[in-house]
């Protein structure tokens, strides 16, 4: 690790879990996450429901919850990035402290909420992304998780 990058990383550290969690995102989308060169070996290559994949490793849902940062992430070597979780309409999630961390076992307790943008604002981004996108068939997959909204009753789920 570079000295930039202990010093970035001790930085992250002192901004509350959230807000830290909040800089990484907005790094990511403006592009200044770090650029990792993945591993194209053959060995590591697989086939997922019918999508050939350079290799098995995915970011699941939850980190990216509004589809602002997938092409940062897909920088890092995933295969695949998952975005969300996405409700029909906006919402808040829970309130604040929702994300804690550990640093005695170096792991977080996430209890956000399905805190988004919502389906219209989400699917306008990966909208732009697939314009933007050059090129045809496999390549980098983002999936989205979606979600119940918190204003539909437990009665009238799907």
């Amino acid at each position: 690790m570079s000295l930039g990058e202990r010093i970035a990383l001790r930085a992250m550290g002192l901004l509350d879990p959230e807000t830290a969690h909040g800089v990484a995102l907005g790094l990511l989308n403006a592009g200044l996450g770090p650029r990792r060169d993945p591993s194209r070996s053959p060995r590591l290559a697989t086939r997922l429901a019918g999508l050939d994949l350079p290799n098995p490793l995915g970011l699941a849902a939850g980190f990216d919850k509004n589809a602002g940062a997938a092409e940062g992430l897909l920088r890092f070597g995933f295969a695949f990035v998952e975005v969300g979780t996405v409700t029909i309409r906006p919402q808040a999630g829970n309130p604040r402290p929702r994300l804690f961390r550990l640093a005695a076992d170096q792991a977080i307790i996430n209890r956000m909420g399905f805190n988004n943008d919502g389906a219209h604002a989400v699917g306008l981004r990966l909208a732009a992304r697939a314009q933007h996108r050059t090129g045809h068939g496999d390549g980098p997959v983002v999936g989205v998780n979606i979600g119940k909204s918190k204003a539909v009753p437990d009665d009238d789920q799907a």
